[in-house]
């Protein structure tokens, strides 16, 4: 792959990502409730979403969500369903329970990873959006596996780390507000947050493609 066409390949993804999605919304949400332990747990999952997606799509589903309206409208009820079903949970925690205790069920490293992979893997427009969007800078006449490795790669670890910006500076807003009363409007605030991205997530269409 000609580094040319890596570098602008590096820079398209780099714009694409900066945007705020589900997944993004999903770390905000942890990092703002539950703090920067619980949101770094996020950062493998989210790679290993982009990962699957990614491989998902380039394997051809991404063709098949991309022509078929049904196919897409179910996975992208699933993945607004789950979002909401996340973010009522969150509105309901007690912070003052869970707070800073990595012991607790609902804080375990675990399951913010599980939750994150969720998400992102399962997120229709990321699927659809890497089937049209990567063969645009595939090189004609050179292997294509190796380009999509490399481009895969490439992604994944940007992904990670615009994750991983994203949290620490939702994780540095919430260190500041450490009475129980703040706690308790940030952990609503991060599950509304959640629950919005769910409803947006319900009203997108196939033609739009955001990750």
């Amino acid at each position: 792959m000609p580094f040319e066409m890596w570098l602008a390949f590096v820079v398209a993804c780099t714009v694409i990502l900066i945007i705020p999605g589900p997944t993004i919304m999903l770390v905000v949400s942890y990092a703002l409730s539950k703090g920067r332990q619980t949101a770094w747990a996020t950062v493998p999952g989210v790679a290993l979403g982009d990962l699957t997606a990614m491989t998902i799509s380039l394997a051809g589903a991404g063709a098949l969500l991309a022509t078929s309206a049904e196919a897409f409208t179910i996975l992208k009820f699933c993945g607004a369903a789950y979002l909401v079903y996340l973010g009522i949970k969150m509105w309901r925690d007690n912070p003052g329970a869970l707070q800073d205790n990595p012991d607790a069920k609902r804080n375990r490293p675990s399951r913010m990873f599980l939750q994150a992979y969720v998400v992102t893997a399962l997120n229709p427009k990321g699927i659809v959006f890497f089937i049209a969007f990567v063969p645009q800078f595939i090189t004609a006449g050179s292997p294509v596996l190796p380009q999509f490795v490399v481009m895969t790669a490439t992604f994944v670890i940007l992904a990670a780390i615009n994750v991983a910006v994203w949290a620490v500076m939702a994780a540095a807003l919430r260190e500041r507000f450490r009475h129980p009363d703040a706690m308790r409007r940030l952990t609503r605030v991060g599950g509304g947050v959640m629950i919005g991205a769910g409803l947006l997530t319900a009203l997108t269409r196939r033609a739009s493609a955001a990750v």
